[in-house]
């Protein structure tokens, strides 16, 4: 099981990311860090930065062939700088058609939004994305974790970090942990 796990440059939380990261390699898998830019990701504490994380390969050099499933981690600023970026937009669009299983949580589903892909689907993710998920034809569900099975492939979402080990578990299951 080869996970990636998109990420910008800085502004991901880093326990959205560190957690998945860890249960996927607790269950035998592989997770890999992609991101818009070689180098380092700068992750946050909220809004203080925390650690660094080695960069594994550049959105640029990969597709949805290459993984099982991805992971789209939170922080507020994370997904709005992979909004901005048209190869991220792309890889989770084309992933999110694969039929492949794809995991957010809390910001994360904005870079959904962006890839035009929750139209028709159901999901959660942090309350201030509502009004997004809603306008771009989602339906939004104040849950620890939803998983939607409409649509081309499984879409896991949760809303916080304190939904982790639901979220984390959900993710497994549909990755085929």
């Amino acid at each position: 099981m080869r996970i990636a796990f998109l990420v910008a440059s800085e502004g991901v939380e880093q326990v959205e990311l560190t957690d998945p990261w860890q249960a996927v390699k607790d269950a035998g898998g592989e997770p890999v860090l992609v991101c818009p830019k070689p180098g380092e990701v700068q992750a946050f504490n909220h809004l203080t930065a925390a650690d660094t994380f080695p960069v594994d390969v550049t959105v640029d050099k990969v597709s949805a062939d290459d993984f099982d499933g991805l992971v789209l981690p939170g922080g507020v600023a994370n997904p709005d700088f992979l909004r901005l970026d048209s190869g991220a937009v792309a890889f989770v669009k084309s992933f999110s058609q694969s039929g492949k299983p794809v995991a957010a949580i809390c910001h994360g589903p904005w870079t959904l939004v962006e890839a035009d892909v929750v139209r028709g689907r159901t999901l959660t993710s942090w309350p201030s994305l509502r009004t997004d998920i809603k306008n771009a034809g989602g339906t939004w569900v104040d849950e620890q974790v939803r998983v939607c099975e409409e649509g081309p492939g499984p879409l896991v979402t949760s809303r916080k970090p304190d939904d982790l080990k639901a979220f984390c578990d959900a993710a497994l299951r549909e990755f085929g942990a």
